[in-house]
């Protein structure tokens, strides 16, 4: 489905009175920040869009599909990714899952893609699920496995990706492992370890000179007594040991209750460390929720640490880290569950670029914990989301993608389109 250039201006016509008013409102209350800058950095500011995202997702006790309408290839998930970039022009990447998704033609995918003003995002690899026709099976794990012969399988695959990424113009990879064990003895520990720090030597050594590797953690699932890369400490002693091109990435679900994610960012930045991120929320585990849905104040510390930590280091932040969302919706329309995370993220990082940094830095010097807390709750109970509107109004998307979306119907001409029946490839 293709979106008209007049079908986002009649829809900015219409709501461009009521916009003004709460923008002049928001200077108003920010009256002597620059305003300018911080729309510009929202701008700038893109996140990928993972190719698994589009359909319903679902749990290991079953799957609901939507009305229809999901992508049923690659080429209609290129589609539906240039749809939401469209309304909100801030979904300029889409990250592929192999096997999942592999392009037939990666010169005619990178060639449509580019229709959309799409760009290929970290490529990630896929050891976790045994594929049909698979000579060996990943059912005790993959770059940890005792059998040599399954290590090299999986190396051989994350090496394949790597080629696929390149030639679709990625420039890095992600490395998520379900490696691990259920039980007290079924593994070694130590030997684990060694035998996935050196299936991931082989790995990086086949990385293009501009290219990252991003090593994912996971606490728990779906193994239940260790996991292999279990925490960002772990994650961090892979890619320290592994070279200057590896780099921890973060997925804010794969924690333990009520871990402080914001200081794992801040300590991962000042080592120089963390690569990127995958985005989704979460009540108890790896729920794979919209961002911002349970925890809107953690998101926003996260980014308070992030743009604290990025401008110490000159960073520029829309290019120098990886930034993605990674969740699965079960019980919503996928896009528009995707149209509300980037939403958030947004809103988020708006807050973010206007914490007063100044103030914040003299209270904590003088130990003035009432301060600090009064300074960052002001940013975060501030409404910003006319300023993040006004961000897409000048990029030439919707004032509210998510209104337009359903006022154009356009999930019920995305079935039309592609079958009420439809399952999309992936998950």
């Amino acid at each position: 489905m293709n979106l008209d250039q007049n079908q986002i201006q009649q829809h900015n016509d219409s709501l461009i009175s009521n916009h003004q008013v709460r923008l002049n409102n928001l200077k108003n209350e920010w009256n002597g920040i620059d305003l300018e800058k911080v729309i510009q950095k929202l701008v700038d500011f893109q996140i990928a869009i993972p190719s698994w995202a589009l359909g319903t997702g679902g749990t290991r006790f079953g799957r609901f599909a939507i009305s229809g309408g999901e992508p049923r290839n690659i080429e209609e998930k290129i589609a539906d990714v240039g749809l939401l970039h469209a309304l909100n022009n801030a979904s300029g990447a889409i990250s592929l899952h192999i096997p999942w998704d592999i392009p037939q033609n990666p010169e005619e995918i990178k060639k449509l893609a580019a229709q959309y003003n799409l760009k290929f995002d970290a490529v990630n690899s896929n050891t976790f699920q045994d594929q049909p026709g698979q000579p060996l099976s990943y059912k005790f794990g993959s770059l940890q496995h005792v059998d040599k012969a399954v290590r090299k399988m999986a190396i051989e695959h994350n090496i394949e990706v790597i080629r696929q990424g390149v030639a679709l113009g990625s420039e890095s990879l992600t490395v998520w492992l379900a490696d691990g064990s259920c039980f007290p003895g079924q593994l070694n520990f130590r030997k684990a370890f060694e035998n996935t720090l050196e299936s991931l030597q082989e790995i990086y050594a086949a990385l293009p000179a501009d290219w990252k590797m991003f090593v994912e953690y996971k606490a728990f699932e779906p193994n239940f007594y260790s996991t292999t890369v279990g925490d960002w400490g772990q994650s961090l002693l892979y890619a320290s040991k592994l070279g200057e091109k590896a780099y921890t990435l973060v997925d804010l679900g794969h924690h333990l209750p009520n871990a402080n994610i914001e200081q794992i960012v801040s300590l991962l930045l000042m080592e120089g460390k963390l690569g990127g991120f995958h985005f989704n929320d979460s009540k108890y585990g790896d729920d794979d929720l919209t961002t911002g849905s349970i925890k809107p104040y953690q998101l926003f510390l996260i980014f308070n640490e992030l743009v604290e930590g990025m401008d110490a280091k000159n960073m520029d932040h829309a290019t120098s880290l990886g930034w993605m969302i990674d969740a699965s919706h079960n019980v919503k329309d996928p896009l528009e569950d995707l149209l509300q995370s980037v939403e958030a993220i947004m809103i988020a990082y708006a807050q973010a670029l206007l914490v007063d940094r100044k103030a914040l830095t003299a209270a904590q010097q003088n130990n003035d914990v009432v301060q600090c807390q009064e300074i960052l709750q002001h940013t975060f109970r501030s409404d910003l989301r006319a300023l993040v509107a006004e961000a897409r109004l000048r990029a030439g998307a919707a004032l509210s993608p998510l209104s337009l979306y359903r006022n154009l119907n356009c999930r019920k001409t995305l079935v039309q389109e592609r079958g009420q029946g439809t399952v999309a490839t992936g998950l």
